[in-house]
């Protein structure tokens, strides 16, 4: 039989260490991160406001689960930012039969901006409601997710409660990229976003699903405050927890679903564009890589370890129970050393980008630096 080397054996035992920190974690938010739960006041109306770029392929079905809300007063806004497709002319049919659809025209981009973020401001300023409910054209909600949402800040007080929606998946790219949003959520963030950790460099919040109190919104500058920015949901949860409003993570899956992307290319770029504004940093990212990599790519080298097998079942087993919580496909599970492996690759690509001046952009539209 052979006997692992005292150099094996020490790197096991880190792998196995580094695997039980998030493990550890992960299994407290696994407990913390709840669903969305209360019931609006009279008089709450929420307003669904939808950034669109060239969405004639998404945005039908998204205003259909919109106005198909249930629990509250509601409204649907779409801001047709340039776009060059039947975007518009769908939205004004729906807006034809139905009230509570309403299509704005974005003006030019004004220089210091980035697009999505100026369309947000746009749809903010548009807006008549109490609550703000910002989603992509991608996102179809759940009946109940305006009402539950609203009802779940006015009972805890939260001036943000955001969640990651049901993530589907279509392709092995997908699969080997789109994971680790809430991988990274439940196993890496203290409280996974919970209003209790009211640091502003614990805050998290998901632009695909983010509802803010106009209110609070206004007060602290809504997205002109952070006009130069691409990680538009994020800034905006530390902005909001800087200036003592309380931001609140919430169980995303019961409330929307979203497929975020179309194969590995989509994945690929879409997550640089927003990777430079998260762990992509000089300082952050070797330590995400240390981390990362030890726990779940470094156990895979040092097979056979006995060691390395138990941090490689942590690491699986971990990635399992953030999946069915999730309720994203079972089948991405076997992947997550990939999953990991690209997720690293995707960080060190967009911070090299970063360095040698690249531009990043949203639908097509570039800028310089993440300002326009």
């Amino acid at each position: 039989m052979d006997v692992a080397s005292p150099w094996e054996f020490t790197w096991a035992w880190i792998a196995l260490f580094l695997a039980t920190f998030p493990a550890t974690m992960g299994l407290a938010n696994l407990f913390l991160v709840r669903p969305a739960h209360g019931t609006p006041k009279a008089g709450t109306l929420v307003s669904i406001l939808i950034p669109a770029r060239n969405e004639e392929t998404h945005i039908a079905a998204c205003l259909e689960a919109a106005l198909a809300s249930r629990g509250v007063a509601i409204e649907a806004v779409v801001m047709d930012d340039a776009s060059t497709d039947r975007t518009a002319e769908i939205v004004r049919a729906f807006a034809a039969r139905d009230p509570r659809v309403r299509l704005e025209t974005a003006p030019p981009l004004p220089p210091g901006w980035t697009g999505k973020v100026h369309a947000c401001a746009q749809l903010a300023e548009a807006a008549k409601g109490t609550h703000l409910l910002f989603i992509d054209a991608d996102v179809r909600l759940e009946p109940e997710a305006a009402a539950s949402m609203s009802g779940h800040a006015q009972r805890t007080g939260a001036a943000m409660v955001t969640g990651v929606p049901r993530q589907l998946m279509g392709s092995l790219g997908e699969a080997l990229t789109v994971p680790m949003i809430n991988f990274l959520l439940f196993c890496y963030l203290p409280g996974g976003g919970r209003a209790f950790t009211r640091r502003a460099e614990m805050a998290a919040a998901c632009g695909q699903l983010m509802m803010v109190e106009r209110g609070a919104y206004q007060a602290t500058g809504g997205h002109a405050g952070i006009r130069g920015v691409l990680h538009d949901a994020l800034q905006l949860a530390r902005r909001m927890r800087a200036a003592g409003h309380a931001t609140e993570v919430v169980e995303g899956a019961p409330l929307a679903t979203c497929r975020m992307y179309d194969g590995f290319v989509q994945s690929w770029r879409g997550f640089i564009k927003n990777a430079r504004e998260g762990m992509a940093t000089p300082v952050g990212l070797p330590i995400w890589t240390a981390m990362l990599a030890g726990a779940f790519l470094w156990p895979v080298a040092l097979l056979p370890s006995g060691w390395a097998f138990i941090a490689l079942g942590l690491g699986f087993a971990l990635r399992a129970a953030v999946t069915f919580r999730t309720r994203e496909p079972w089948w991405t599970i076997p992947l997550h050393p990939a999953t990991v492996a690209v997720a690293l690759a995707i960080q060190w690509t967009a911070l090299v980008r970063g360095l040698l001046g690249k531009r990043e952009g949203w639908k097509g539209r570039a800028y310089q630096g993440g300002a326009a």
